[in-house]
């Protein structure tokens, strides 16, 4: 099957358009405290700066290495960790790019309180 020049433009009009329009719903939730979970590169939480389709922003960020005390992710956006001590969670980072994005979540002011509180986890 050959598809043509006119064809191939407009589905990549179309694309285009499909990617603004995720960008632009975002707009909501950029500067607010969120969980975003990646293909690859784990769990972070902190605030979102900026979204391009699957590519996000984000500053003051904890990568979240391993939680207790929720038994999804979902719980600890809604409700933080109930078991602080067994979490590991690094130092935050001042600003970081993601790739790959698959899940954000909006954290309750009690959760992102609960997630900031967790203690530094070294080695």
């Amino acid at each position: 099957m050959q598809i043509s020049l006119k064809d191939l433009k407009e589905l990549l009009l179309e694309e285009k358009s499909n990617e603004v329009k995720t960008s632009s719903d975002s707009r909501s939730i950029i500067g607010k405290y969120v969980i975003v979970r990646t293909y690859s590169a784990g769990v972070f939480a902190g605030i979102l700066e900026s979204r391009n389709g699957r590519e996000v922003v984000m500053c003051d960020t904890r990568r979240i290495w391993h939680w207790d005390g929720a038994a999804s992710l979902s719980q600890l956006a809604m409700e933080g960790t109930k078991k602080p001590e067994n979490c590991k969670f690094p130092c935050p980072v001042d600003r970081v790019e993601l790739l790959e994005v698959i899940e954000i979540l909006t954290t309750t002011s009690e959760a992102e309180t609960s997630i900031r509180g967790v203690p530094v986890w070294k080695k």
